[in-house]
């Protein structure tokens, strides 16, 4: 094959590939873990809770194999990121993505089976009496199981598909938009579709906007030399730690039912159990910090002030009307403070607006998250359009000869 033809394959090639992986994704949702009592999930509550699980599973009843979802390997990433950065403080040498891949793995099974063991006592199986304690024990291996074999797909997509390693969590968000869209009376949806349309508009502007430093090139001596600038959008990390701090809420609660089911009649721990949910106050601020501090984190890690300065050290470039080295660091990271806390804040109001309206009533607890899943929604869209966008642009080229 030629390359002109190889080259108008990409799109085409990436495309499939994509649809195979949500497919198999798909197919895993519909498979039923061992025993388990189909007929008792219909009786269940969709509530503000059941819907977060659903945005991070993809099962809102939590009983397929697929039924931990994306959860263990968010959180395992949240871990492995934060511990790297933190070593590389103190460390020069910098860490392999073989090693750094070996540590998400490890560290998605162990939160993987701790959250097996929290969630497989709450299901309801239909098991004979003797064969009860085998049979939660098969669901339990399932669901690791099936942990894996999402984090091997979302490599897979993220490495030869389109929309990189998170594809499988905005299926998940669509689904979520779908059914709450579906199953709610127009009146009841005017004021959170009102709420949707103000967070679109906010995310657009933030997905798109930047700041422009001004940036002093020494390889560059002509008319262009006062037009270079470094960008840095005014959402630096994009809407993922929104997405993110669902599963950073959803571990201390897991943390919290784990000890609860330890010790029952602990009073204090019955307390936070009862508190640590989206509909108490107590669980809305955590909510809100976790976001909080995932958005200055990850801003701080993804553009570090420190590497950036090391970039212009050895380039000889320079941010204009400062010094190389020290001063370009205190004022980058002063930047990215202010950013990442604007960025911070303006997503926290998107999110926290229709969590207060719950608390008051004025919203239904199932649509308390559409909001939250549009600006979600909205985030991942602009990132697979850049995307699609630059892999149309390679299949336009034309070889030279």
């Amino acid at each position: 094959m030629s390359q002109s033809a190889q080259k108008e394959n990409v799109m085409r090639y990436k495309l499939v590939y994509t649809c195979l992986i949500l497919l198999v994704y798909i197919l895993g949702r519909g498979i039923p873990l061992y025993g388990i009592d189909l007929a008792a999930r219909a009786y269940r509550d969709i509530g503000v809770e059941e819907v977060l699980m659903q945005i991070i599973s993809g099962d809102a009843y939590r009983s397929s194999v697929f039924a931990l979802g994306i959860f263990p390997f968010m959180i395992s990433s949240i871990l492995v990121q934060i511990a790297f950065a933190i070593r590389n403080l103190f460390s020069k040498a910098r860490v392999s993505p073989k090693a750094m891949s070996r540590a998400m793995a490890t560290g998605t099974l162990a939160i993987a089976i701790l959250q097996a063991f929290a969630q497989v006592p709450q299901l309801e199986f239909k098991s004979a009496e003797g064969m009860l304690p085998y049979a939660k024990v098969t669901a339990g291996v399932e669901m690791v199981t099936g942990v894996m074999v999402i984090m091997w797909l979302s490599n897979r997509n993220g490495k030869y598909g389109v929309g990189g390693r998170m594809i499988v969590g905005l299926i998940n968000i669509l689904e979520r938009i779908t059914s709450t869209l579906l199953g709610h009376e127009i009146q009841s949806l005017l004021l959170p579709l009102g709420i949707s349309l103000a967070v679109m508009l906010v995310t657009l502007v933030m997905e798109n906007a930047e700041l422009r430093i001004p940036v002093q090139r020494v390889s560059i001596h002509n008319i262009y030399a006062d037009k270079n600038y470094m960008a840095i959008k005014l959402n630096p990390v994009g809407v993922m730690p929104v997405m993110f701090s669902t599963a950073v809420f959803m571990l201390p609660k897991l943390l919290v039912s784990l000890l609860a089911y330890l010790f029952p009649q602990n009073a204090g721990i019955a307390w936070w159990q009862a508190n640590m949910v989206l509909t108490e106050p107590a669980g809305i601020i955590v909510y809100i910090a976790c976001e909080y501090l995932l958005t200055i984190s990850f801003s701080m890690i993804m553009v570090s002030p420190k590497d950036i300065t090391e970039q212009f050290l050895k380039s000889g470039d320079s941010i204009v009307n400062l010094h190389a080295g020290r001063d370009t660091k205190r004022y980058l990271r002063k930047v990215m403070w202010c950013i990442s806390f604007i960025s911070a804040t303006v997503m926290g109001i998107c999110v926290l607006v229709p969590l207060i309206l719950q608390l008051e009533g004025n919203i239904d607890s199932t649509l308390t998250m559409l909001p939250s899943s549009i600006m979600m929604a909205i985030g991942f869209w602009c990132t697979i359009y850049r995307e699609v966008v630059s892999i149309h642009k390679y299949d336009a080229c034309q070889p030279l000869f």
